[in-house]
Formats: structure tokens, C-alpha cells, sequence
């Protein structure tokens, strides 16, 4: 099912053991459009510290109670590395990270989870092999590689959308896969441009993000983007919706045999 990120902001985060706080932000990997880590707001308990928290830890979701059940202990949390989640996170600090939780990589495979699609993947039977190959991996690559590619969806909420003949509007929120944790599309406000309207963009459509310039350029037009069928952020985005967004810019969905063979073949 699809949710937007500014829903999930302030759920509750509850270890095996009592609440740890509540999300305040997410990190995402800017090359596979994925949510790696949840920033948790734990003021109250940990005296103003903010932590992260991994997909991977995240058991059956109560969302009616708007609360996420994690399977670490408080002490867990407490004794985690220290991030600061105001700065870049490194490979390093996730290295780190992964190793003091006794997750496994999720770089490294084809997938958007090591090898699987979704981050209970990483903690199947066949995690310590390819933990291995994931070390041995990023052991080979050379020191560049450890470029931080992980993004705040708090600091990119505001980027300008470039389309290739004009800006089209802004970012004004994120839709995402509660079981992948992928992101599926950006929410595109078109107001300052196209009075009143919300459309959305696939990642899988983006030419270049320009960090320092708050600048998401996208692969299409502008007329296509205002041809496009709109965003109603009070209704469900249902599969049907989703085939019709994909067919009117004549790409293949993210669930198609082509579009998965395609992105694995990035990543490789």
C-alpha cells in the first residue's frame, strides 16, 4: 500500500520494551529511491538525541494507532551508535550502524534490499552469505564510493521540478511502498504554475538532481505533465490510477518484468 512520508511523520515508535519516541524524518538513498532509516525524535527519553531506526527492525505496522512496532530493546537504542542526523551519514556511520544491530548490508545486490525486495529479506537464512559478498564488495571499491548517498526528505520537500521545456512546480510530499519501503513517486504541487493542482512523478523519471541548487529535473513536458491524470491526496491511489499515470507517459510500471530487469540492471 501506498502512503505519504508527512503521514508517517510523529508515529510512534515502540520497542520490544516501551516507546522510543516518534518520526521526526526519514533518510533516503538518492540512487535507488528507497527509505534506509527512519530519523526518530526520542526528546523525551533520550534528552533531546535523535536516532535512527531501520526499516529492517519494523515488525506489523498498528496504523490505526499510527504506531510502529520495532524488534530492539530500549537499551538497544540508547547504546547505538551516535549519529548526527543533522549532517551527511556516510557508509562509514552505516557500517557501523548495521554492524552494532547485526543487520546485514543492503548494498551490494540487485535488489532494493541486498538481494530481496523488501528489508525482512535482509534476515532471511541466506543474510550471512551475502553480508560476505556485500563486505568484500565494498572492501574492492575505491574510497569515493563511500560518498554519502543518503538524503533527508525533510530538506528536499521545497526542490523545484524541472520538466525539459520549464519548471512544472515543487516537491510537496512523497509517496511510498509500506512494504519495500520504496519511494514510488513524488508529490508535485503545480500551483505556481497550474493553479490548484497535484500530480506525481516516478523517480524512474528523473534525469538529474541538483543538490546544490534544490533542483529535480524530470524526462518530461510540460504539456504531458499538464495532460497528466491528478493527485487527489484525500483518496487511496489504487493500481488502476497507478497503470493509468503509467500509460499516459507511456513508460513501463515499477511492477512490470521490464521495469524490475531495468532497475537491477542500475544497480549492477
Amino acid at each position: 500500500m501506498l502512503r505519504t512520508v508527512k503521514d508517517l511523520q510523529g508515529y510512534a515508535i515502540r520497542a520490544t520494551d516501551g516507546v522510543i519516541g516518534e518520526v521526526a524524518d526519514f533518510f533516503f538513498d538518492d540512487q535507488d529511491w528507497v527509505i534506509r532509516y527512519l530519523v526518530v525524535d526520542a526528546g523525551t527519553w533520550l534528552r533531546g538525541r535523535h536516532v535512527l531506526i531501520s526499516p529492517v527492525a519494523i515488525g506489523h505496522p498498528d496504523w490505526m494507532a499510527q504506531l510502529l512496532p520495532v524488534s530492539i530493546t530500549k537499551d538497544q537504542v540508547k547504546n547505538s551508535p551516535d549519529i548526527d542526523t543533522r549532517k551527511p551519514v556516510s557508509r562509514q556511520h552505516e557500517t557501523e550502524y548495521l554492524g552494532y544491530y547485526g543487520y546485514p548490508f543492503y548494498w551490494g545486490g540487485v535488489g532494493l534490499w541486498g538481494m530481496g525486495a523488501y528489508p525482512g529479506s535482509l534476515t532471511t537464512e541466506n543474510a550471512v552469505q551475502r553480508e560476505m559478498q556485500a563486505r568484500r564488495r565494498a572492501e574492492s571499491r575505491p574510497d569515493n564510493d563511500d560518498d554519502c548517498h543518503l538524503r533527508s526528505i525533510k530538506a528536499v520537500t521545497g526542490y523545484h521540478i524541472q520538466a525539459i521545456d520549464g519548471e512544472i512546480g515543487h516537491v510537496e510530499n512523497m509517496l511510498l511502498d509500506d512494504h519495500t519501503w520504496a519511494i514510488r513517486y513524488l508529490v508535485v504541487d503545480t500551483s505556481n504554475w497550474w493553479g490548484g493542482h497535484h500530480v506525481l512523478v516516478a523517480p524512474q523519471w528523473i534525469q538529474r538532481v541538483s543538490w546544490a541548487d534544490a533542483t529535480v529535473s524530470v524526462d518530461l513536458t510540460r504539456q504531458a505533465v499538464k495532460d497528466a491524470p491528478p493527485y487527489d491526496s484525500a483518496a487511496q491511489l489504487d493500481r488502476q490510477q497507478e497503470m493509468g499515470i503509467y500509460e499516459h507517459y507511456g513508460r513501463p510500471g515499477y511492477w512490470t518484468t521490464k521495469q524490475m530487469r531495468e532497475s537491477a540492471a542500475d544497480r549492477r
